[in-house]
């Protein structure tokens, strides 16, 4: 730095090949010392064409491709798109397949969560032992979806009218196991960092974002909470039979990154009790319901949204009653959460930039679909 002259503007990126960009995604920041004047989001190197390359298949084939784009939350992608086929074609899901789904996609958030709260940890400084922690508590989830349907990451596990297979012998047992020993590492996980002077002063007052603005940029899930906003699909608009739960909606005050982190802590706890009230009212009968292989819905529309591990997470379909959708498209949380990026980071500096994104909890892969 000692070429830099202060009050002269200098552009430098953020990526697109840094650890902390978590993907493959480019901060172009102008900077006036260490304090950012300007920034502007550059993406678009992980596009696959999946929305175009989902006209030409299966309403069935195009599962693995949501699988595909958040790819740390798989099982819920699986969920969204599922609705809205069903709900184009008005097929419906008997009620142990609506309880496995809800099953699966709060242990998907448990899972995703843990990655979020430790990538995080690990972008304030805190080293190895919190992404170390996460990382054994996801793998035993991990363990649960490998039984259930042989897939840890990518899981293609949901089917337009239910999901592919039963739960597995012993499934059960083993999932109240992991949630009995859970929140011990929730509360380990926030004794280690929220009395932490280091992790306290890079996370709180930084990347503040008043509750206006959060909704004025559309924000949703924990961003939103995170901001005050006590807004969450599984109360506002119920899907899988969520409004038979009960759970409270986490919220924060200050709107920061700190806030944030506490948000998902909570949400975490709110779905280990979510998990077990469905294991708790498991019915019994049909997972799926018999839906034709080559499945023509009527000529129509259909949007369907699912609370996400990062937020609100939409799939519209347009069908002329072929077997492949006309219009296939995403409504992706992590590329309408990153519009309030610019906000977040302008007058900050270098380092609170890497803070403020990893409390986004962006995945690229849903951004570039």
């Amino acid at each position: 730095m000692s070429n830099f002259v202060h009050g002269e503007p200098f552009v430098i990126n953020i990526g697109p090949q840094h650890p902390s960009t978590h993907g493959v995604f480019r901060i172009k920041a102008t900077v006036d010392g260490e304090q950012i004047t300007e920034a502007e989001m550059v993406m678009g190197y992980l596009h696959r064409s999946m929305e175009k390359l989902a006209e030409e298949r299966t309403y069935t084939q195009n599962i693995p491709f949501t699988d595909r784009t958040d790819y740390l939350s798989s099982m819920a992608n699986n969920l969204g798109y599922c609705l809205a086929v069903e709900k184009l074609a008005g097929i419906d899901v008997p009620e142990r397949g609506d309880a496995i789904r809800v099953i699966m996609a709060e242990l998907q958030r448990l899972a995703s969560h843990c990655m979020a709260v430790g990538a995080f940890a690990n972008d304030t400084g805190a080293w190895q032992t919190p992404v170390m922690w996460s990382f054994r508590e996801r793998e035993k989830i991990l363990d649960l979806f490998e039984m259930t349907c042989g897939a840890r990451l990518t899981c293609n596990y949901m089917r337009i009218g239910g999901v592919a297979f039963d739960l597995p012998e012993g499934f059960v047992e083993k999932t109240r196991e992991i949630m009995a020993s859970f929140p011990a590492f929730l509360d380990e996980m926030e004794g280690l960092l929220s009395g932490n002077e280091i992790f306290i002063t890079r996370s709180r007052n930084v990347g503040t974002l008043p509750p206006e603005s959060a909704i004025s940029s559309s924000l949703s899930g924990p961003m939103l909470r995170a901001s005050g906003v006590a807004w969450d699909l599984r109360r506002a608009d119920p899907y899988c039979g969520y409004e038979k739960y009960d759970f409270d909606i986490p919220i924060g005050y200050n709107g920061d990154c700190y806030d944030r982190f506490i948000v998902r802590l909570e949400e975490m706890r709110q779905s280990v009790n979510i998990v077990n009230q469905a294991l708790d009212s498991l019915p019994g009968g049909p997972h799926s319901t018999e839906v034709p292989l080559s499945l023509r819905p009527p000529a129509g529309e259909a949007y369907a949204r699912v609370e996400g591990s990062r937020g609100e997470l939409g799939y519209y379909l347009v069908s002329d009653g072929g077997p492949a959708p006309f219009r296939f498209h995403i409504r992706p949380p992590s590329f309408i959460n990153l519009s309030a990026l610019r906000e977040m980071t302008v007058g900050g500096s270098v380092a609170d930039a890497i803070v403020v994104l990893g409390s986004i909890d962006v995945v690229v892969g849903e951004i570039d679909r």
